[in-house]
């Protein structure tokens, strides 16, 4: 019986169009809600994973400080190279400075690091470092944002001043020093390409007056940080402590996270409005029906059928605009990840490339949200046709 009702009444009525009409909307707003949101949590998940990379990069998975300056030592990083023989380790030291060239002036940060360390666990670094020679003294690596500020070009020297002061006859002058720019390196973040610089940890000792194997810190590389930090702060000392990367950015993706769920919930939305028509079909249906419902039932029709018949039919239609816009989703996904049909600034985002990435978790969640709200779309119109008064209906009829 449902299986005949199921059919029968999803067949076209040309006395009543506007119910096909309904029940189309509803299949192609279902749809399209359904593609747009796998598309929007790709590209979404897709932003999120790629500014995780640059940041995972150049902030490193963990950073080893200490409250007060030059007091990680040689012996320091020797220990933990053995206690930790799986994990990479490259010293730093690191100062404020501002850069100068002839007609302008930027302030950054300028690291000095072990280049061969450094390599290893920054391949920003190392990809910067493979198209230049070997770094002599007082030779440094800059940013691809400092470069196009400058306007200098490789072989061209800037001048660094720094924060420690040298007395000058009766006057004090903060220390500076001419670096000649060795190469150029290229993150995809203009935070850090516009404010990081890199010289041999040699260099930048001689000028801030470093004793040998002092350092402000130490950049560790671990493909489990979240796992390993918790060992590194038990090995260190009281005075030194060891800093996820996502401890700091933490504010960053949770505002990502944030947008995330917001935009979720707006777009589901769609789906939902979508699922309006639904209601509208399938009430338009019993409307029009109640007197053959009404026969039906007087013929021996349960109303536990008549419920099942008509609830079927609104997860017929929203179940095939689910599938529909999974189908379309799929392909739009397709289309975008293997087509440039959307350029990006990659001086903003890195990439011109649009990124996508949909996870499981989401894409069970885009399905699992249609078919609730399906599913209780479909309920009170099953509800209505099973609770006809007989013979009120047929009386009237």
């Amino acid at each position: 019986m449902v299986k005949y009702l199921l059919l029968k009444y999803l067949r076209f009525d040309r006395s009543q169009p506007f119910i096909m009409l309904s029940a189309l909307l509803a299949f192609f707003g279902v749809g399209i809600g359904v593609a747009v949101l796998m598309n929007a949590m790709a590209i979404m998940n897709g932003f999120d994973k790629e500014f995780e990379r640059k940041l995972f990069t150049m902030n490193y998975p963990i950073t080893i400080v200490s409250g007060f300056k030059g007091t990680v030592t040689e012996d320091d990083v020797k220990t933990l190279k053995e206690k930790f023989p799986h994990l990479k380790f490259s010293p730093y030291i690191s100062t404020q400075t501002v850069l100068r060239s002839e007609n302008r002036i930027e302030g950054g940060v300028m690291f000095g690091v072990n280049f061969k360390d450094e390599a290893e666990i920054n391949s920003v670094l190392k990809e910067a470092l493979n198209a230049t020679k070997t770094l002599e003294p007082f030779e440094i690596v800059v940013g691809k944002g400092i470069q196009m500020e400058f306007g200098i070009e490789v072989g061209e020297k800037l001048t660094a001043m720094f924060m420690k002061t040298q007395a000058a006859g009766f006057a004090i002058i903060p220390q500076m020093k001419r670096f000649a720019v060795a190469g150029v390196f290229s993150s995809g973040l203009n935070a850090y390409d516009k404010a990081y610089s890199y010289t041999s940890i040699e260099s930048l000792a001689k000028v801030l007056g470093y004793e040998k194997g002092k350092f402000d810190g130490v950049h560790v590389y671990s493909k489990e940080p979240q796992k390993e930090i918790k060992a590194l702060n038990e090995a260190l000392g009281f005075d030194k402590r060891a800093i996820g990367w996502w401890q700091q950015n933490g504010n960053f993706f949770s505002a990502l996270a944030l947008e995330k769920r917001a935009l979720f919930i707006v777009l589901m939305l769609i789906i939902l409005v979508a699922s309006l028509n639904i209601i509208s079909s399938l009430l338009m249906n019993v409307m029009n029906r109640r007197s053959e419902i009404a026969l039906l039932l007087s013929l021996g029709a349960s109303r536990a059928e008549v419920k099942k018949s008509f609830l079927a039919q609104g997860l017929v239609i929203g179940g095939g605009g689910i599938v529909f816009g999974v189908l379309l989703g799929f392909l739009a996904y397709f289309l975008l990840g293997s087509f440039d049909l959307v350029n990006l600034p990659a001086d903003v985002y890195g990439s011109s490339k649009l990124p996508l990435e949909l996870s499981t978790l989401d894409f069970f969640g885009i399905v699992v949200g249609a078919v609730v709200i399906v599913f209780v779309s479909s309920l009170y119109p099953a509800a209505k046709a099973s609770k006809i008064d007989i013979l009120e209906t047929l009386r009237n009829e």
